[in-house]
């Protein structure tokens, strides 16, 4: 965890957080209104301080995160797991989420692919009589 400057950019940040796996992607994620620096809409250019609240969303997930330091440069998760800490809230609410989800998951949606000669054997016979 080095701290380059005073100001990074939100976009770098985010990639070098691991929120997003390309820089593209954080970009994007900005210019779409998915992240709110202090609970305004920025452009990717923004600069991002320690102390600042960001809340980012990536799909049906919400974080909620004050950011602790700034990286430019994208390490391991360990150290970039010290740029941030998520509210005690947001986890909460992530991880009710999380089990919904699997809650609600469709049974034999697992099963993928073409089926086995033995399940085509079957839907011959159901389908045959």
């Amino acid at each position: 965890m080095k701290e380059e400057s005073a100001r990074l950019r939100i976009d770098k940040w985010l990639w070098a957080a691991r929120f997003f796996k390309t820089r593209a992607l954080a970009s994007d994620a900005v210019e779409g209104g998915k992240v709110h620096l202090n609970g305004v809409r920025v452009k990717p250019a923004k600069g991002i301080n320690p102390g600042d609240m960001l809340e980012i969303r990536i799909g049906r997930f919400q974080f909620v995160v004050a950011v602790h330091g700034l990286s430019g440069r994208r390490g391991p998760a360990s150290e970039a797991i010290l740029l941030y800490e998520e509210t005690a809230e947001s986890r909460a609410v992530r991880e009710t989420l999380i089990a919904q989800l699997k809650a609600e998951s469709i049974p034999g949606s697992e099963h993928h692919g073409r089926p086995t000669k033995r399940d085509r054997r079957h839907i011959v016979r159901f389908t045959e009589g």
